[in-house]
């Protein structure tokens, strides 16, 4: 696997290491993950309650976006990063909305305020790449390659 060559990519590809742990540890410790989340642990189950089916739905979800996470930072797909921002933003607000409605927990606004950390310090890392190649991309462009060293770049 190669590693980022970007901000961006770096802040995607720990996001997505962080998804595929959680992921991994929701399906082989679920009360782990629940105790985590802020939910209740319960010792048995109603039938019908199938809160352990949606979390390992929930777990295989986070376990694959953490893999598609992981591709997207190795192949520097930056469209992918952008998308991310605003998808995560999305996400922010839908979670800050149940725990404020009083659906899920107030640890739970853990998660909505990761999301948006996350989105935030992607965006950060897309401004920062786009601002550190820019200066190159000017002179590359207006004056053709200064050596065979810029035109390799």
């Amino acid at each position: 696997m190669k590693l980022p060559r970007s901000a961006a990519g770096w802040t995607v590809a720990i996001f997505g290491l962080l998804a595929l742990v959680v992921g991994a540890v929701g399906l082989v410790w679920p009360e782990v993950l629940l105790r985590l989340l802020g939910f209740e642990v319960l010792e048995s189950r109603a039938p019908g309650d199938y809160t352990g089916t949606f979390l390992t739905a929930s777990s295989m979800a986070s376990f694959n976006m953490g893999v598609y996470y992981l591709l997207a930072s190795a192949t520097e797909w930056r469209a992918f990063y952008r998308f991310t921002v605003v998808f995560r933003l999305v996400t922010f607000t839908v979670f800050s909305i149940v725990v404020l409605a009083d659906a899920a927990p107030g640890r739970f606004f853990g998660v909505a305020a990761w999301e948006a950390l996350g989105a935030l310090a992607t965006a950060v890392g897309l401004w920062w790449d786009r601002r550190s190649a820019l200066p190159v991309a000017a002179v590359s462009s207006s004056a053709g390659p200064a050596s065979t060293a810029d035109a390799v770049r």
